[in-house]
């Protein structure tokens, strides 16, 4: 029997287990008899038990055919809304593979860069416009074994799989160390002797050595960035055209031309999607790759809501009903992670509204160093807004590497309205060797926020900001810019919200010991 529709909406209302929250009904005692003993309350089933999700009935334990419908229809709605909350990872991938492909990127030598910088028309996690983005990917189950050549002087760089998990990192933070190298990325059917460890390992190959590691998915996604000189693209965006070189290792002696497309300037979307078209996307994904890329626990809980390797996904109408109210129920939890924090430890600093910009900073997302197990919000908090996978992010590593502090409140806790003027200083001495920036974020898109301008940032190196007297600088937010103070301006959108990255690229020790901090953001009255 099936639930009436008022019952399926029901199920929108909560998403935590069945909880108890009115007095239950026991049937009359049934009779003694010679081998009755007492039995623990604690163990039986009452016959009728007031739930957040209706009412159960039970005869002497056993659940009517109405109780059953409304527990399997709060089973599935329940595993659908965490199928969504756990497949992000996937489904973001897949986006960013479809997104580019949007633009003609489909062969590994084919490479996606921004060689006059990632602007806001571009629908990207969190992208940054201030260092040049080279994306290729890799098409492992078509071209094996493949190389990847790193120019000396790239900077952060890494490569993650298909669930976004990190292999290993590139330029500055890998094991180059911005020298430059060649990387070898390994298929997960690979049989060989070579060793592919999560960081690489440098091996031997007909001479020369290489940096070798091993996916665990045939799609895998590499971010690689490359610095502005006096604050300009051009040299990195050549560096990337010169020096980076992808083929398969069986065309080492012949390798394909390499191929760069221009993504700055461009409109197109990366971005998984937040309705029942989600798990379409992640069926996509569980289709093509191999079933070791997950656990069995994983592929457990996507094969109950039907996305199983090698079985179309088929949801019948009452399954994707629930699985569309499902969705619409865990992305707005997805934002109430990001928006309504409930862990204090997220926040850097007491009495501040600055976030971590890596929830839990850690890179597996382990909590209390794995004592705590993973730490599922924190997964689903970083992949619902955020773009790479690296230790380098969550590690402290003075004078490389990068770091991150998320704004997305006011100094007050309210949320940042697009149609109000709000002030943020940044105090003298910022603590990145290389530079430091402030992006603005659409909450809708977590894509830059599209105004008049084409990058809705102000970066240290590229703009030439007005300071204060004492050496730190006043930066504006609102739809118009204060007068005299048009430099330090970036524009918002009345009727809209907003919120901002800081980011420091190559910090220094007083980011980490918290003896420099960012002023909060203001409102201006």
């Amino acid at each position: 029997m099936t639930t009436t529709h008022s019952n399926v909406r029901s199920l929108v209302l909560t998403v935590s287990f069945i909880s108890v929250i009115a007095a239950t009904t026991f049937a009359a005692e049934p009779p003694r008899m010679k081998m009755t003993t007492d039995i623990p309350e604690s163990i039986t089933t009452p016959d009728r038990v007031e739930t957040r999700i209706g009412t159960l009935e039970f005869f002497d334990g056993i659940p009517t055919k109405e109780t059953s419908a409304l527990v399997y229809d709060y089973l599935d709605f329940s595993r659908a809304m965490e199928a969504f909350l756990n497949g992000i990872p996937a489904a973001s991938i897949e986006a960013l593979r479809r997104g580019a492909a949007e633009l003609g990127q489909t062969s590994s030598n084919q490479v996606l860069y921004f060689d006059g910088l990632m602007d806001s028309k571009a629908l990207f996690l969190t992208g940054n416009t201030s260092t040049v983005y080279a994306i290729p990917i890799l098409d492992l189950k078509k071209d094996g074994p493949t190389v990847v050549e790193i120019p000396a002087g790239a900077g952060p760089g890494t490569v993650n799989d298909a669930y976004f998990r990190f292999l290993v990192d590139m330029g500055a933070p890998g094991p180059d160390r911005g020298k430059g190298g060649k990387y070898l990325i390994l298929p997960p059917d690979y049989e060989g002797d070579l060793e592919g460890p999560i960081g690489g390992k440098a091996q031997v190959i007909d001479g020369e050595t290489y940096f070798v590691a091993r996916s665990s998915s045939y799609v895998t996604w590499i971010g690689l960035r490359g610095f502005l000189v006096d604050g300009k693209p051009d040299a990195a965006a050549e560096m990337w055209r010169d020096g980076l070189k992808i083929y398969p290792l069986a065309m080492k002696d012949n390798p394909p031309k390499m191929e760069f497309i221009s993504g700055s300037g461009k409109s197109f979307n990366t971005i998984h999607a937040n309705n029942f078209e989600f798990y379409e996307e992640l069926h996509t994904v569980i289709e093509r790759e191999p079933v070791e890329m997950l656990d069995p626990e994983l592929r457990g809980l996507f094969a109950s809501i039907g996305i199983e390797k090698g079985k179309p996904f088929a949801p019948d109408a009452r399954m994707k009903q629930i699985m569309t109210e499902a969705v619409a129920v865990a992305n707005a939890t997805a934002r109430a992670f990001l928006w309504d924090e409930r862990n204090k430890d997220e926040f850097l600093y007491e009495g501040s509204y600055w976030k971590r910009g890596y929830p839990g900073d850690n890179y597996q997302f382990l909590k209390n160093e794995g004592t705590g197990g993973r730490n599922l919000d924190a997964r689903t908090s970083f992949y619902y807004f955020a773009t790479v996978n690296t230790p380098a992010m969550a590690m402290k590593l003075v004078g490389a590497g990068s770091q991150y502090a998320w704004g997305y409140l006011d100094s007050n806790g309210d949320y940042l309205d697009g149609s109000k003027t709000y002030k943020l200083n940044i105090p003298k001495d910022a603590p990145a060797l290389k530079f430091w920036s402030v992006c603005v974020y659409d909450p809708q898109t977590r894509s830059m926020l599209q105004t008049d301008q084409t990058f809705p940032s102000k970066q240290s190196q590229r703009d030439k900001l007005i300071p204060n007297d004492d050496g730190s600088i006043d930066l504006y937010f609102g739809p118009k810019a204060p007068a005299g103070k048009e430099a330090n301006w970036t524009q918002t959108v009345p009727g809209k919200g907003w919120f901002a990255l800081l980011r420091l690229y190559s910090p220094t020790e007083p980011w980490f010991d918290k003896t420099w901090r960012p002023g909060e953001i203001e409102l201006v009255k």
